[in-house]
């Protein structure tokens, strides 16, 4: 099974992708209808979405962008399963999304501005939704 990358995406897709994971449905919806479907879920993985997240683990070619998600918000299984089948870049890119200072400084000192970019949203995704699980007006009663 060959693993895929966020570097197999052109810089518009990769942009779309960004916009879509600030919640943006206009780009979620471009990567859906021009072929993109595992970008698409990506983002909804990234912002909790658990059918997204499913659909990527266990019914599209993708499963590694999954296991980003996860990765992303610091599983160790996750982690372990990146660093086993050495998918670096995406081992970097989650490691980065989760404030490594090490691997920040990789995607600074490579000029990689796109994934920097990205790496910053979903800063403030994370973000977010801890401010969101901590706010006792948001809690669930069930």
């Amino acid at each position: 099974m060959a693993l895929h990358s966020l570097l197999d995406y052109e810089p518009k897709i990769l942009m779309a992708f960004g916009e879509s994971l600030k919640g943006d449905r206009k780009f979620t919806n471009f990567l859906m209808t021009n072929g993109f479907p595992e970008l698409a879920a990506l983002a909804a993985a990234i912002l909790s979405d658990t059918e997204a997240l499913d659909w990527l683990l266990k019914n599209s070619n993708y499963p590694e962008f999954g296991v980003l998600s996860n990765a992303i918000d610091g599983e160790e299984n996750a982690i372990a399963w990146l660093e086993r089948y050495h998918c670096d870049f995406l081992s970097r890119f989650a490691a980065a999304c989760r404030k490594d200072d090490e691997a920040i400084k990789w995607f600074v000192d490579n000029d990689l501005r796109i994934f920097i970019l990205m790496i910053q949203t979903i800063h403030d995704v994370l973000l977010h939704q801890s401010w969101d699980s901590s706010d006792v007006h948001r809690m669930r009663i069930s």
